[in-house]
């Protein structure tokens, strides 16, 4: 059966990335065909490799980030590097980073002089506040993004607020990169030109933070942190079953309200007392309602709640643990899981989400620490001293 092709195959991106931003961005590019050269330190490479040692001995982010890239080791400092990715961009589609705020700018990668020399190049910075403005050159991390934006103000329970478990800020922005990837590349086959384009980690997340912003519009309070309960629909959230097991449900419109009283509280009446027949009376008397569901609940064991919730179709879910999330039942049954190798060997990796019936994702091997250099350096007319510790391409 011939291959496929992928929607981004002949395209090149070079990438000068740590973390997870940048690399988040590329790999979603490289799973739709791009070829991603990644630049990295020579010896230690990203210094995410090094975040910890979960996977085999590889570092956890790491995986799941760089699969399907080939991993070039250049020391930056060096001049004849600095020839070196030169030499690659006049090859290249695309140029990602996410250095230290105004660090490409010194070594002669910003826009302005990339595009003077590769017109058609797009070059895509990634920083936490953006090119300009006062925060331009203060350094961001994922919880401090997460603090600016708002998002501690509205997440944690009353007494205190919390960070989301994973680098959601670092997501925020690298989606954000990749999306707006796709439209310059389209833009380029209308105009020919290469795009610049600017991603600030906080302006990410302070689009995903739309709900709350305008739900405290012109001064109005704000969403209470409220667990893992919804701040302003009730009942929506987690409750116990009498077995000992938590079950999460969520209501949104008054008819499954009815049904929820009629088919799963078995209290038919409830569902016109003055308290609770309307979301914001709900909102407002959640403890009154959190006791009668808990009765409710009591007698029952976690499948029952269940039973009772699927028969009046109301939406619920169990909590999951990582272990669970491994094995549903759901992703094993949509074939989900593919293997792809690695330094280590072969390991398990999620297909990216998203099902497209004309191409499969590209799912190849994450790399070692220049474990390309010296195919790429030969590509580009070089020679390469494989006995030389610090990597240095040497002019033929």
């Amino acid at each position: 059966m011939p291959t496929r092709p992928r929607p981004l195959e002949g395209i090149t991106v070079v990438s000068l990335e740590h973390a997870i931003a940048a690399p988040l961005c590329t790999r979603q590019l490289a799973d739709l065909g791009a070829r991603v050269i990644k630049v990295e330190r020579p010896g230690s490479g990203d210094f995410a490799r090094a975040y910890d040692q979960r996977v085999r001995g590889m570092a956890s982010h790491f995986v799941w980030i760089n699969r399907s890239k080939e991993s070039l080791a250049l020391d930056l400092k060096r001049p004849e590097s600095k020839q070196i990715l030169q030499s690659l961009l006049k090859g290249a589609d695309v140029l990602v980073q996410n250095l230290a705020p105004g660090a490409a700018a010194r070594m002669g990668l910003s826009f302005d002089t990339l595009h003077t020399q590769h017109p058609r190049l797009i070059v895509c910075d990634i920083s936490g506040y953006g090119a300009d403005g006062p925060y331009r050159d203060k350094k961001a991390y994922d919880l401090l993004i997460q603090s600016e934006a708002g998002l501690l103000s509205i997440t944690g329970t009353p007494e205190h607020p919390s960070k989301v478990g994973i680098s959601i800020a670092d997501i925020a922005a690298g989606v954000t990169a990749y999306g707006s990837i796709l439209s310059a590349l389209l833009l380029r086959g209308r105009t020919g030109e290469g795009s610049h384009i600017d991603v600030s980690m906080l302006e990410s997340l302070g689009e995903w933070m739309g709900y709350p912003l305008y739900y405290a519009f012109e001064g109005a309070p704000p969403p209470a942190r409220s667990a893992a309960s919804h701040a302003s629909i009730y009942p929506y959230g987690p409750f116990p079953a009498g077995d000992g097991g938590s079950v999460m449900l969520g209501l949104q419109n008054e008819r499954e309200w009815k049904l929820f009283c009629d088919l799963v509280l078995c209290a038919p009446t409830v569902a016109t007392d003055p308290r609770f027949n309307s979301n914001s009376a709900r909102h407002d008397n959640r403890s009154a309602l959190k006791a009668l569901i808990d009765e409710a609940f009591r007698p029952l064991t976690t499948a029952q709640v269940e039973a009772r919730l699927d028969e009046a179709q109301i939406a619920n879910a169990r909590m999951n643990d990582m272990a669970g999330l491994w094995a549903h039942p759901q992703l094993q049954a949509r074939a989900r899981w593919r293997s792809v190798d690695s330094p280590q060997g072969s390991i398990p990796a999620l297909l990216p989400a998203g099902r497209n019936n004309r191409f499969d994702y590209r799912m190849d091997p994450v790399p070692a620490v220049g474990e390309h250099t010296e195919a790429i350096l030969r590509e580009l007319g070089y020679a390469y001293a494989a006995t030389d510790k610090s990597s240095r391409p040497l002019p033929e």
